[in-house]
């Protein structure tokens, strides 16, 4: 049988357009006044296979077209891609701190998780498929963003950075409130058998839940397993867009769908 998670998005998520750029964001974060998008492919000027609001810059694709692409994603925000902090994104298990935008010459760090407390710092991360996590203490006012892919979420990323916000923050994890946004599905994500023994061994307390057998493979759930391990932590409210990036190849990117030759599209968030 294979696991999938059915929650939809319909009462979670709101979608907008500004300038041909299509968005999503959830109704939480937007009542609490947090900046913050989920965009689309829709909206930019890179050519098939990465049309066309491509924002990653190692599949490909033009780095000219790359930065116009990511210009207008934080043209639509009202945001200033100068105040943008990003990483190298390598599906570990670091997680960051960050109390100022990355100065232009400066070398991105190797991370998958980005923090802070401080405003008109944008955290912005790339996602085909990995989970976009998002994270927001509402008592101390820190937001984060988290890649969670197979590596990730079996090595507990999502977890750490809830640690990292508790001892670098003074957060309270019940005060945390977490989205997951559009993601690969567990009825597109069959994984070998290496995956399922390494997940039995690091993230045991929520393998039954997140994984399913059929057919003589096994089926990941990100979006369980995940929702899992971010209340195992204690936080207090965790939302799943319930959208899956294979299944909408018209909005979104997806790795395994188009067989590795896509884009990647943007998250941001910023206080």
């Amino acid at each position: 049988m294979i696991l999938i998670s059915l929650k939809t998005a319909e009462r979670n998520l709101r979608h907008f357009t500004v300038n041909g750029l299509h968005y999503y964001t959830f109704e939480t974060l937007d009542r609490y006044g947090v900046c913050h998008a989920i965009f689309t492919r829709k909206g930019g000027v890179s050519p098939p296979p990465w049309a066309s609001l491509n924002v990653g810059g190692t599949v490909g694709d033009d780095m000219e077209r790359v930065r116009e692409n990511r210009k207008r994603t934080f043209e639509a925000l009202g945001l200033s891609s100068q105040r943008a902090y990003d990483v190298w994104q390598v599906h570990s298990a670091e997680v960051l701190c960050v109390d100022a935008p990355r100065a232009p010459d400066q070398i991105p760090q190797k991370a998958d998780a980005l923090l802070t407390n401080k405003r008109n710092v944008h955290l912005f991360m790339r996602f085909a498929d990995c989970v976009p996590i998002l994270l927001f203490d509402r008592a101390r006012g820190v937001i984060g963003i988290v890649h969670a892919g197979w590596q990730g979420t079996i090595n507990r990323i999502a977890e750490k950075a809830v640690y990292k916000m508790e001892k670098e923050y003074g957060s309270a994890a019940e005060d945390i409130w977490a989205g997951i946004g559009p993601s690969v599905g567990a009825h597109h994500y069959p994984v070998g058998e290496e995956i399922w023994e390494s997940a039995c061994s690091l993230i045991p307390e929520v393998v039954q839940q997140s994984f399913g057998v059929h057919q003589g493979k096994y089926w990941f759930d990100l979006w369980t397993a995940n929702k899992l391990l971010l209340e195992g932590a204690g936080v207090g409210e965790v939302e799943v867009a319930g959208i899956c990036t294979a299944c909408n190849l018209e909005e979104w990117y997806s790795h395994r769908a188009e067989y590795g030759k896509t884009g990647r599209f943007g998250v941001v968030i910023s206080l």
